[in-house]
């Protein structure tokens, strides 16, 4: 199939084994971070987990290191899209710690796929870029959160952001599962499990620049471990 659907790592691992683009999903709030960011011109580096490794790892490339929601203060950066709004500046550069996002974008990036970040925001450049590299096999991987024991729990917040990818692209050698996907519609972000959990939390405008769609043009790529805008 030239273009297939799976959930979180271990699915992306599976479909993007003969892919030669990747596209990961996690609308809120890794890959709508990313396009907010790019926004503004900065550079992301993704991380796998915000601990003690990760400020190193800050250090060390010359970036800022997000911190996490709660413990972020006035002038820090967090997985919040509202503090890279706020905060960002063209050239900077940031680390974004993400179990979801981050950790399948930079695990499928040792692979011989492209790997680009998408949201509800950027969705539609997304799929025209894609469309602009002639004939590519595509992975859609929605991020989906996890449940305390760790397994996988799909997030329909992520359903939407892949369909909205699947629609703008040739889906005539899709995958059942992409065609499947492709026709979900998107509904109310602050309805959702993961969209209640962030505005009881104290971040309802983190949802409200998530639902912000197609207003982003960027084309997030990872290369070298680097979020940066594609060319073209």
């Amino acid at each position: 199939m030239r273009v297939s659907f799976e959930w979180g790592l271990t699915g992306g691992r599976v479909i993007s084994r003969n892919a030669d683009i990747v596209v990961v999903v996690d609308v809120l709030s890794f890959t709508t971070s990313v396009t907010v960011a790019l926004d503004t011109g900065m550079v992301v580096l993704p991380y796998r987990w915000n601990d003690e490794t990760a400020a190193r790892y800050a250090q060390e490339k010359d970036a800022a290191l997000a911190l996490g929601r709660r413990a972020a203060g006035p002038g820090d950066f967090s997985l919040s899209p509202v503090t890279l709004r706020q905060g960002g500046t063209p050239g900077a550069r940031v680390v974004l710690p993400s179990p979801n996002g981050s950790t399948i974008a930079l695990t499928l990036a040792a692979g011989r796929a492209r790997v680009v970040a998408a949201s509800l925001r950027n969705a539609a450049a997304v799929a025209g870029w894609i469309a602009a590299q002639g004939d590519v096999a595509v992975a859609v991987v929605a991020g989906g959160e996890h449940w305390p024991d760790g397994s996988l729990r799909p997030a329909v917040e992520d359903l939407w952001g892949a369909a909205a990818v699947l629609r703008g692209l040739d889906l005539s050698e899709a995958s059942p599962e992409a065609l499947t996907a492709a026709a979900a519609e998107p509904g109310d972000l602050t309805a959702t499990v993961s969209g209640r959990e962030l505005i009881a939390g104290g971040f309802p405008e983190d949802v409200a620049i998530a639902a912000e769609i197609d207003s982003s043009s960027v084309v997030p790529l990872l290369t070298d471990g680097e979020f940066r805008k594609a060319a073209g």
